[in-house]
């Protein structure tokens, strides 16, 4: 097996989220990446977790058992973080070294009503995966969905297996979009404790009994 130092083996290894040895799973990253290279299947995974699992915040549940790669195959949607999980567990399914990374972002854009709702403009723990690709690793984001990105105008990242594929800074009218303000380095499996700890802090109306009504604040547009 390629990258067999004990540090790539960490990242090869299914774990209590990333479970890259459920079945559903291993068969997915098999169907999607197909034959070729490394690259090129890493480049098909991405574009099958961004685009054939659909982006929705506002159906986020941090319990642990939904809080699983598997699940977030099953459903067919996911919020950044459960998106990350699932391309992270197909690339290690299939022989590739594959982490979590996590950063604070701000959305200049972010709808009125939904910034409102938050009370803020930053959306902590933005979860992406990082592959080890061409001897280096490499940042991949498949939040936003290609049709989401059609339907809103924004700019979709686009991953080649060599650049990072980060959000864009500005969208396609040159306004700020998407600005990164915080890192929080990389992670061999999810570290919900930390999630929740900054979602109690930011978005406290997430755990009380209006949770519902919370999150219909932030799917309407406005």
């Amino acid at each position: 097996m390629k990258h067999a130092s004990q540090e790539m083996e960490a990242y090869l290894c299914p774990t209590k989220f990333i479970d890259s040895d459920d079945p559903s799973v291993i068969a997915f990253a098999k169907k999607y990446a197909g034959a070729g290279g490394e690259i090129e299947r890493a480049v098909r995974l991405f574009y099958a977790v961004r685009d054939k699992i659909k982006y929705d915040p506002y159906r986020i549940d941090l319990t642990e058992e939904k809080m699983k790669a598997s699940v977030v195959l099953q459903n067919g949607y996911g919020y950044c973080v459960a998106k990350a999980l699932l391309l992270t567990a197909a690339a290690r399914s299939i022989g590739i070294p594959c982490r979590l990374g996590f950063a604070d972002v701000r959305n200049h854009l972010i709808p009125a009503r939904m910034k409102e709702a938050m009370n803020t403009d930053i959306f902590t723990w933005h979860g992406y995966s990082e592959m080890f690709l061409g001897g280096r690793w490499v940042k991949a984001t498949p939040a936003f969905n290609i049709d989401m990105c059609t339907t809103l105008d924004i700019v979709p990242v686009e991953f080649d297996g060599i650049h990072d594929a980060t959000f864009p800074a500005f969208d396609r009218k040159g306004n700020k979009h998407i600005e990164y303000v915080r890192d929080y380095g990389f992670f061999r499996d999810l570290p919900l404790d930390l999630i929740v700890e900054s979602f109690k802090r930011l978005y406290p109306n997430f755990f009380t009994k209006e949770k519902d009504a919370f999150l219909e604040r932030l799917a309407q547009k406005g």
